[in-house]
């Protein structure tokens, strides 16, 4: 998916976010603290207030929630422009309600900056800054305009200009600081349940593939028999049917299929994972698998065994599991697509970990993001930088994400590095030869116990996926 294309369907997404119900319990909150305010600065501290005026612009807000729930059911869901209209008139209600009581002098002036956060995490960017920019604009009239308070002597309650100045400018940045901070903060999460979703997704279609390759196994191994009594059977047939050419034709036509039949079989058969000793298996028939898809795209996709020092010379079994299989797969596709001609997958183990590295003899991956590899969606890059080490490279790191999240999820823990093959460059100096990915998993983790050193595996139960 396209960076664009992306930031369009994320904005899409922002829509219908809030519920109507939600902002008119906020404003009946709101105008309840409204109005005991006034009635507390009445009358236990005597301040001369335009209380009927400001009774006036609570109404105001109390009639809008009225008002909004007889025309709109209770579980209504604002759009873009709705949400937007509610917000803008929150915002008018509370400026006119601070005229009255003394602007910025009133230390409720604050208050002005709960619309833009609201606005900021769930609205569109344009909106959001439509709305900014409102509050700005009232907080600077605000500061110029408003009717004094006064005490019951006469007195007028003002800050002084310095402060009054400080104070304005402190709304300004808090409303520009938490409008962004909100929204980013919100932006991240959804982009990170998106990814989460994805990789979700990517782990049951490996499961179903999984489940479905038992299935195809049952299914060849119960079809074996009739196929070979068919052939058989079609074999003395042929043998008495000599003399008949008419009918030897019939014959054989059955063998020939029957023997088609036969190798589809055995082509899906070795797609069935269920045996219990295909559940568990060597390392290098784990990795071999996952590696299996992108074997023929036209690069060289070497594997070797590389047993660490006092390691055992059989290699170590491993469970047969997706997360695993479609991890791998992600980070091998990766490196085949990025590589010049060759990618090498060397496989190791200790008495400790097992460990699985994937280089590619390409140019590496870009300085600019190798510290957030395996972030979703990576958008900040170097562009010029980017397309030059991998040309026609639109992606946007979900793949790695998917893979990273999925293998950590199985006990592993990845680095990613360039090696320095091709020597160093860039402003740090880094090396810039081909990417490295290692992956190591510790062996309590990943080894199955006794499996890793031929235990028995148990007796293999019938698989009925049907009831």
């Amino acid at each position: 998916m396209a960076v664009s294309e992306f930031q369009m369907f994320q904005d899409q997404q922002r829509s219908n976010w809030v519920r109507l119900r939600t902002l008119v319990t906020l404003r009946w909150f709101a105008a309840a603290g409204q109005a005991i305010t006034i009635i507390v600065a009445v009358r236990v501290y005597g301040l001369q207030i335009e209380v009927g005026l400001a009774a006036m612009v609570i109404g105001a807000s109390a009639l809008a929630n009225i008002v909004s729930l007889f025309i709109y059911p209770e579980n209504k869901r604002l759009s873009e422009r709705e949400a937007s209209f509610w917000l803008v008139f929150d915002i008018l209600q509370l400026s006119a309600l601070l005229f009255l009581t003394g602007g910025l002098n009133n230390p409720f002036a604050m208050l002005v900056l709960a619309p833009v956060t609201i606005a900021a995490t769930v609205l569109h960017l344009r909106s959001t800054a439509v709305l900014g920019l409102a509050a700005i604009v009232l907080i600077t009239l605000l500061n110029h305009f408003s009717l004094p308070i006064e005490t019951r002597h006469g007195i007028t309650l003002a800050l002084p200009a310095l402060f009054r100045f400080g104070f304005w400018i402190a709304l300004l940045i808090g409303v520009v600081f938490l409008a962004i901070y909100a929204r980013q903060v919100t932006t991240e999460m959804h982009v990170m349940g998106e990814a989460l979703v994805a990789t979700q997704l990517a782990l049951a279609r490996e499961q179903k593939l999984t489940d479905l390759g038992g299935v195809v196994a049952a299914a060849a191994h119960e079809l074996g028999t009739p196929l070979a009594t068919i052939k058989l059977v079609s074999g003395e047939l042929k043998e008495e049917l000599e003399n008949y050419p008419e009918l030897l034709e019939d014959v054989e036509l059955i063998r020939q299929q029957a023997d088609r039949c036969r190798d589809i079989l055995h082509s899906m058969g070795r797609m069935g994972k269920d045996d219990l000793h295909l559940r568990h298996a060597p390392l290098e028939t784990v990795v071999q698998e996952a590696a299996e898809p992108h074997m023929d795209r036209g690069k060289s996709v070497i594997l070797q065994l590389a047993p660490g020092d006092g390691a055992e010379a059989t290699q170590p079994t491993i469970p047969r599991r997706p997360e695993i299989i479609h991890g791998l797969r992600n980070l091998i596709q990766n490196a085949v697509d990025f590589s010049r001609s060759e990618v090498q997958i060397e496989l190791s183990w200790s008495d400790s970990a097992i460990a699985v590295r994937i280089a590619d003899d390409g140019k590496g991956f870009p300085q600019s993001v190798i510290g957030r590899i395996g972030d979703p969606y990576v958008r900040r890059r170097r562009i010029t930088e980017d397309r030059g080490r991998r040309p026609g490279y639109e992606g946007m790191g979900l793949g790695l994400f998917i893979a990273k999240t999925l293998l950590e999820r199985s006990g592993a823990e990845l680095s990613f590095a360039n090696s320095g093959k091709h020597g160093l460059g860039g402003r740090a100096g880094q090396a810039t030869g081909g990417a490295i990915v290692t992956v190591r998993w510790p062996i309590e983790i990943l080894s199955p116990g006794d499996s890793q050193h031929g235990g028995a595996l148990g007796e293999n139960k019938r698989n009925n996926p049907w009831p």
